[in-house]
């Protein structure tokens, strides 16, 4: 038995069901089955729904569980020395770096705001609040930047970084070329961000 394979039989039965809605609804979308789920967990559905009370809500449990690991990888290795332009083009650098992935489909929690469109599905809800949080720590960086109007700046970059993911995760665009960094650097220099 492979190391994943036993880390995955050792796991509870709701981390597995986790895992397998993180993995699924990214790969097949969230209209994925709870059959299909329950399947790829290796769990009941009876279990599943002692463990959560929907689907909604096991899907939005899979979201919360993913941010700090989404969050720490859009975060500069050592911001203390980083300017705030250099923590900016981090976050679009290993959004590039991240769309070489074969299994790259974007930007999960984009994805969810996009497949659901009701503001109030408890996915939706969290979806959100990471895209809030990533604008407002683009704002906050364009701020400390010395940019002329950081909440235009933070609204041009979050535009930037779900267009080139939802254009990656498709298929239609490279983001290995440069082409990110390129935009975002224009849009740094004629927002004044040093």
């Amino acid at each position: 038995m492979a190391t994943t394979e036993k880390a995955s039989a050792k796991a509870s039965p709701r981390d597995r069901l986790l895992d397998a809605a993180a993995r699924l609804s990214y790969r097949d979308g969230v209209s994925v089955g709870v059959e299909a789920l329950c399947r790829a967990a290796g769990v009941s559905k009876r279990s599943m729904y002692q463990l959560f009370d929907s689907k909604d809500a096991m899907l939005a449990a899979s979201l919360e569980r993913r941010i700090p690991g989404y969050e720490d990888r859009l975060a500069h290795p050592d911001p203390g020395s980083a300017t705030p332009r250099e923590r900016i083009l981090y976050v679009f650098e290993q959004l590039a770096l991240t769309s070489r992935d074969a299994d790259f489909h974007g930007c999960p929690y984009l994805a969810v705001l996009v497949e659901l469109k009701d503001p109030e599905h408890p996915a939706s809800v969290v979806a959100r609040g990471v895209k809030e949080r990533l604008a407002a720590r683009l704002r906050a960086e364009a701020e400390q930047g010395g940019a002329r109007d950081p909440e235009l700046l933070a609204r041009q970059l979050v535009l930037v970084f779900d267009g080139a993911s939802a254009r990656a995760g498709a298929g239609v665009e490279r983001l290995d070329d440069g082409l990110v960094t390129a935009t975002v650097t224009a849009l740094l220099d004629a927002g004044g961000v040093h």
